[in-house]
Formats: C-alpha cells, sequence, structure tokens
C-alpha cells in the first residue's frame, strides 16, 4: 500500500506527527483487511494482491495463478491442467499454482474481467489463442494481443469435423458435396466466436466445394464440448471443434469423425482419421494455444515465465499430454513470436474480410 509506506518513512524520520501517523497506519490497515474480502470478483476468481516488488531479478513470492476462459475440460482449461501439472512435476516454482476457470462471453470475460485488472502482475498469466486477433477484427471485442503482453505459443490443437454416429453424413466426401450442393442446410456447431480458425476451416471447405461461405447455419458456444453435446443431442448436423473435445464422445460411440484440419494425420485416437487434405481439399489449419501476461510486465518477468514454460514443456508429463490429447507441439517466444503473431493478423485480415466478418478499421 502505498500511503503505508509513506507513512512509516514520516516514523522513520522522527516526525512531531508520530502519534498521528501510528494511528493513521492503524487505522488505513485495519480498513484493508476489512475491505480486501470483499473485493473480489463474485465467481471467488482472480483475487485482488499485494504490490509487486521489481528490484532485480523477478520471480512470484506468492500463488500464482493460470487464467483459462474456458470451464474445466475445455479446449483452453486443458492447456492450464497441463501446464500446471508440468510445473508442480518438475517443482519448477516455489509457490503455490492453481488453475482459475473464467468462462463467458466467448472466452473473453476472462481478459475483461480478470487479466485487465492486474497490469504489472507477473502473477496471473492466462491461456490464449487466435481468438484475441480475430474476436477483435471480427468486431467482437475491442481489444486484441497488444493490450497484453503475449510471452509464449505452446501447442497447436487441429480442427476435428464429426457427425453424430448414425448421421446421414458419412464420410468428409460426404460433408464437401452438400456445402457444395446445399449449404444452407447445413448446421454446424463450433465455439468459442465467429470467424475464429473453427470458423475459418468451415468457410475454406464451403469455399472450395463451391458454395456460399455465409450459407452454413452456425451456432456458436462458450466451450467446444457444449458443441460437442449438440451434435450428439442431435440439434446441429456437424461440429467443428479442437480434435480433443471429441475423444470423449468417440470413445463412447456417439460421433463419427470425418476429418481434420491437420497437414498429416494426427496419432493416437486420431490415427485412423483422414485430412482434409487426403480428400483434395487445401484445409491446413489450427488453432494454437499460449500463455498471455498483463499489460505493463517487465523484461525480468517475461523473462521469468519464458524460462519456466521451456522447463515445463520439457518434461515427460507433457510429452504425454500431447500424446494424449493429440496436441502438436509450437513453443515461440520473443521477437519470434510477436512477428508470428503480426504474420498471423495480417492474414486474418484477410480471410475474414473474404467471410464478410471483419469489422476492424483498416490500419488499425
Amino acid at each position: 500500500m502505498e500511503f503505508y509506506g509513506c507513512f512509516i518513512s514520516v516514523n522513520r524520520h522522527g516526525s512531531p506527527l508520530k502519534k498521528t501517523c501510528q494511528f493513521l497506519v492503524g487505522y488505513l490497515c485495519a480498513a484493508y483487511a476489512a475491505i480486501m474480502p470483499v473485493a473480489r470478483e463474485d465467481f471467488g476468481l482472480c483475487r485482488p494482491v499485494e504490490g509487486i516488488t521489481m528490484i532485480g531479478d523477478w520471480q512470484p513470492d506468492r500463488t500464482v495463478q493460470i487464467v483459462a476462459g474456458t470451464p474445466p475440460g475445455g479446449g483452453l482449461d486443458r492447456v492450464a491442467r497441463a501446464l500446471e501439472k508440468a510445473i508442480a512435476d518438475g517443482k519448477l516454482l516455489d509457490v503455490p499454482v492453481e488453475v482459475l476457470n473464467v468462462p463467458g462471453d466467448g472466452a473473453r470475460r476472462v481478459w475483461t474481467h480478470c487479466v485487465s485488472r492486474y497490469p504489472g502482475d507477473g502473477h496471473v498469466i492466462a491461456i490464449s489463442s487466435p481468438n484475441l486477433t480475430t474476436d477483435y477484427l471480427a468486431g467482437i471485442a475491442d481489444f486484441e494481443h497488444t493490450r497484453y503482453t503475449p510471452i509464449a505459443t505452446l501447442v497447436t490443437e487441429y480442427i476435428a469435423f464429426a457427425v453424430r454416429s448414425d448421421s446421414g453424413i458419412e464420410s468428409g466426401a460426404d460433408l464437401l458435396a452438400q456445402l457444395g450442393r446445399e449449404p444452407g442446410a447445413i448446421t454446424v456447431a463450433l465455439a468459442t466466436a465467429l470467424g475464429n480458425p473453427n470458423h475459418v476451416a468451415l468457410a475454406k471447405l464451403t469455399q472450395q466445394a463451391g458454395g456460399d461461405i455465409s450459407a452454413p447455419v452456425v451456432r456458436v458456444f462458450d466451450s467446444a464440448l457444449d458443441a460437442v453435446a449438440d451434435v450428439v443431442n442431435g440439434n446441429v448436423d456437424v461440429c467443428a471443434v479442437t480434435a480433443a473435445s471429441v475423444i470423449a464422445e468417440r470413445e463412447n460411440g456417439n460421433i463419427r469423425l470425418l476429418a481434420v484440419t491437420a497437414p498429416r494425420r494426427l496419432s493416437g485416437p486420431f490415427a485412423d482419421t483422414p485430412t482434409w487434405n487426403e480428400m483434395g481439399a487445401d484445409c491446413v489449419i489450427g488453432a494454437w494455444r499460449g500463455v498471455t501476461g498483463p499489460s505493463g510486465l517487465a523484461p525480468a518477468q517475461i523473462t521469468f515465465w519464458e524460462d519456466i514454460l521451456r522447463a515445463a514443456i520439457a518434461r515427460p508429463i507433457w510429452r504425454d499430454e500431447l500424446t494424449r490429447l493429440s496436441w502438436s507441439p509450437m513453443y515461440d517466444d520473443g521477437s519470434s513470436l510477436r512477428a508470428y503473431l503480426e504474420a498471423e493478423r495480417n492474414e486474418f485480415v484477410v480471410v475474414l474480410s473474404e467471410l464478410g466478418l471483419l469489422r476492424a478499421p483498416q490500419g488499425d
């Protein structure tokens, strides 16, 4: 507390106001203790924290919060929990680490209601994705990567297209035929926003099939798991979601995979699932997952987290998660990461313009 530090310095210098200052210090501390327990989000997350010491090399001195914008089991949550496990397994931090879920508003709530409240605080990091760019360009959000501090990308998740196990759409070729013949009759569930990589993948397939890219009926959910459930419940024909999101329902026999947007076949549970390339459709696109901090992080804080993240992804337990969830490694940081994000943004400007979804002013 700035006032507290000020009053203490007055006492140390023998001010004649010593007694008054002592009273004020006690009063302020009591008020602080009374206010802070209630000055937190209604959902109990992202608690206010104390001031930050920024002298010399930085390291956390209290609990680190890894926040995810999807509910437990959602795409961003899976990465957060895998990262937490790797950090714990390697004993990489001397302070506790907790995963906090702040779902809502298409995974945007985590930024507006949590990360934005902690400028300069290296104890709060969030799992990020291309949606920070696409939501802004599509006019859904008024912020993008540049408002925060991108630290690293970790993995790429490719998009799986799946239907209910009893669907009349029996293959990727069937879906392409329908997208070309009558795209308006196809209903698709995806997460977490229009214009994101899942939606772009659908648009690419529709365009190459000869259909109107704006014709398919799209239902958008806050979590890919909800989009998959929409297919299982028979509400839509197809879901286009990150591949790991369909594993459970496929194992239960409730859905059938059509294809994935990977450049080559994925391993594990997707080894027998063809790529769109195999069917003659040029559709290679993924959704990376990374770590982004609040605005105003100091170089020492960024360097600290880059070192921790490199150590975490070297752990065997992290590699096990890559295999189990069919993630593709994609570590990048520093100037290379900044160049990648800028190039990706430029690509999305073109794609979203073609989709008729570009809303951000040109030159932003």
